[in-house]
């Protein structure tokens, strides 16, 4: 089951993310798809911003690939699979493991072929007139209800 939400700005987007962000529990995964510009990376950061409690500094993964925050005693993986040409290179990255011991959120998930995670949310973010619409699927049994 899935649902659309309406985000007429970035606020909107954060507050999404802020919504979320305290719902995830290590191996949860988060596969964000959209064009460039959708508003992927600025959800990841939101998220791990709220998720920290604290204005941490989130670049995109873009060239590093993989960025990882330490949040207690879970690891916050963002990875940016934008640059990436074959399913192989994400084994070398380490997301396989990380998917079941951390909270991954995926830019570009359409590079992981089949390593996708079964149970992951499917976060795909577009343009729709001024803002832009998130819609959500997947993931655990009630990770979801209730967002908005």
């Amino acid at each position: 089951m899935g649902q659309t939400i309406f985000l007429a700005d970035e606020a909107a987007t954060d507050r999404l993310a802020m919504g979320l962000a305290p719902r995830l529990r290590a191996g949860d995964c988060l596969l964000l798809h959209g064009p460039v510009g959708a508003g992927k990376s600025h959800f990841a950061r939101a998220l791990i911003r709220a998720r920290l409690g604290r204005a941490e500094d989130v670049p995109s993964p873009t060239f590093t690939l993989v960025q990882v925050y330490q949040d207690g005693d879970t690891e916050i993986w963002h990875a940016d699979l934008y640059r990436l040409s074959h399913p192989d290179e994400v084994q070398e990255l380490g997301l396989s493991d990380a998917f079941a011991t951390a909270i991954c959120l995926v830019e570009w998930p359409d590079r992981l072929g089949p390593m996708t995670p079964q149970d992951a949310v499917h976060v795909r973010l577009r343009e729709q007139g001024a803002g832009r619409t998130a819609d959500l699927s997947g993931g655990r049994a009630g990770l979801l209800d209730g967002i908005a």
